[in-house]
């Protein structure tokens, strides 16, 4: 039995080193938090959100500069939504939050359809709720909790109902230039963080309004990705590498890359080109 607690422990402090070195690996390559930010961290009652505020709260005892966490719950107004579990969570906590009350639910159930895809509408209202705020108590940045199946999930999406070559970024600037969006789980496994959520037993809130229409484009992504992961190990992995390393030329988007202007060259501006790479690349090497 101590054998299998040892085990377990051993377990679990590897898995929370990795998510902290993943977040802080995010934000560093990212830039998504500096010196004096006042960080929105937007907590839904899931084990994502409720992950990224405890790792962003753990981190920040060693950050080497000071920044704010204020957490940020949208109460929707669905039916049996239990109301007291997060302020008494973020209470005990000690944590500073508001929790904003807009009935979001009644707007999305009156517009869609019954059987139709209610995330397009309630994301858009949701994040305009949250936006508004952010500005009013001059937020710098908005921490949102999405991990790094929901950004290959994404790309997949826009790829096969979209027509797009698109993803979640892991920063963002608003349409506006208002707000900065930031999501520092980027780099961590949805598998990772639900084994962390169990281990920490947050009081998970289930979502009753679009998380649980079960025929969504996205779970028809998740179920594909789910079966890659099963007959073809590391595939889901090096697509998310891919999304990493992209190579605009050897893409058909004009507008990106122009191809108008590409032409045969002849060995001297051959040459000059190699030239100028390697004196580019030896300088770089210098700095």
């Amino acid at each position: 039995m101590q054998a299998a607690n040892r085990k377990a422990s051993y377990d679990f402090n590897k898995l929370q080193k990795r998510l902290r070195r993943q977040v802080g690996q995010a934000i560093e390559q990212f830039k998504m938090i500096e010196a004096g930010d006042r960080v929105m961290v937007c907590l839904s009652g899931g084990a994502d959100s409720y992950t990224m505020l405890d790792i962003l709260l753990k981190l920040r005892k060693n950050a080497p500069v000071d920044f704010e966490l204020i957490a940020v719950n949208l109460d929707q107004k669905q039916p049996g939504f239990p109301e007291h579990i997060l302020p008494e969570y973020l209470d005990n906590l000690g944590v500073p939050y508001h929790i904003l009350e807009q009935d979001t639910y009644s707007v999305v159930s009156r517009v869609i359809p019954e059987g139709k895809t209610m995330c397009g509408l309630c994301s858009r209202l949701r994040r305009g709720i949250l936006y508004t705020f952010a500005k009013e108590q001059n937020i710098s940045k908005i921490a949102l909790g999405h991990h790094r199946d929901d950004l290959i999930e994404t790309l997949f999406l826009n790829m096969f109902y979209g027509g797009k070559l698109k993803a979640m970024p892991p920063k963002l600037l608003s349409d506006d230039g208002a707000n900065t969006v930031i999501r520092p789980l980027a780099y961590c496994k949805e598998a990772d963080i639900k084994r962390y959520a169990e281990h920490e037993a947050f009081p998970i809130i289930p979502c009753n309004l679009c998380g649980s229409q079960d025929h969504l484009q996205r779970q028809a992504i998740k179920l594909m990705l789910g079966e890659w992961r099963r007959k073809f190990p590391g595939r889901v992995e090096s697509i998310f590498t891919s999304m990493q390393n992209v190579v605009p030329s050897h893409l058909a988007d004009s507008d990106f890359f122009d191809f108008q202007s590409l032409g045969a060259q002849s060995e001297s501006e051959t040459m000059k080109a190699a030239q100028g790479w390697l004196l580019k690349e030896a300088g770089s090497e210098k700095a």
